[in-house]
């Protein structure tokens, strides 16, 4: 099989840095605070029973570390006793309450594809030009593309983040891109995005789009969108592979199991309607 069509359009690109290379000497506290904080961010309400097992802590040490969070402000607690984001969390939180139920109800499916192909899948939302990750399941081999729960990335350089666009159509992407510079007070580079217009029309007509280290140095990946039961986009679901076997893995049927994946994925989303 030949490589992917929109591979041969994507610009090269100077890799960036590898993320979240461990610190010489972790300190686990610090790591579970600052994972109690993106997945505020990222799901926007918090049970304590959900939290520890998130972290893999008892209740009393979840409830120590949420209790430090709301005393700095970057958690809150409404009616119900939940955790919810603080007024000190930085970047605004993702503001969907069906982020949970639908990170439930699509693990199953990626823990199968993870399995199958022993390489790392991962779920993630748009967030305005960003994608947010929700969850990811890894692979058992040494050599394999880490933890990307709680990162944020450019939609456009991330995999499924561009079929996430893709989706929108030409000029709700323009009109997305446009708020932004005028948020950021950027001019939009015209010539910058007439490119990026040419690779979501190649990812419009596969179904799937490409990512060779754009993200990250060591790591290509591939991925689609989900939709929920009324057809809506609302997720895209990607398999990341460091660069040395990407090509083995495509030509050994990745785009197949992908779409085999997401055709199970959304068989188990018909009931499912984001936002409601």
């Amino acid at each position: 099989m030949q490589a992917p069509a929109a591979s041969r359009k994507i610009k090269v690109m100077q890799p960036k840095k590898p993320r979240r290379k461990p610190p010489a000497y972790p300190i686990e506290s610090v790591d579970n605070a600052l994972a109690l904080i993106e997945l505020l961010r990222d799901f926007g309400a918090l049970r304590l029973s959900d939290a520890a097992v998130e972290l893999g802590v008892s209740r009393s040490t979840a409830h120590r570390l949420l209790a430090m969070l709301v005393y700095r402000g970057f958690a809150s607690q409404d009616a119900a006793q939940r955790y919810i984001p603080g007024p000190a969390l930085g970047v605004a939180p993702a503001g969907m309450s069906w982020t949970a139920e639908l990170r439930q109800r699509v693990l199953p499916q990626m823990k199968v594809l993870s399995a199958g192909l022993d390489e790392t899948v991962n779920l993630m939302v748009r967030a305005g030009t960003q994608v947010r990750f929700l969850a990811t399941v890894q692979g058992s081999r040494p050599l394999r593309v880490g933890d990307r729960q709680g990162e944020v990335m450019d939609a456009h350089s991330a995999s499924a983040g561009k079929v996430i666009l893709a989706q929108l159509g030409e000029a709700a992407v323009r009109e997305l891109y446009v708020r932004e510079s005028k948020i950021s007070q950027k001019p939009l580079d015209e010539s910058w995005f007439a490119g990026l217009e040419q690779d979501l029309l190649t990812v419009r007509n596969t179904g799937f789009a490409v990512n060779f280290e754009q993200t990250e140095a060591g790591t290509n990946a591939l991925g689609v969108a989900l939709c929920d039961g009324v057809g809506d986009v609302i997720a895209g679901l990607s398999v990341s592979v460091p660069p040395v076997r990407f090509r083995q893995t495509y030509d050994s049927g990745l785009v197949q199991a992908v779409f085999e994946s997401k055709k199970n994925i959304e068989a188990d989303l018909t009931d499912f309607i984001a936002g409601h």
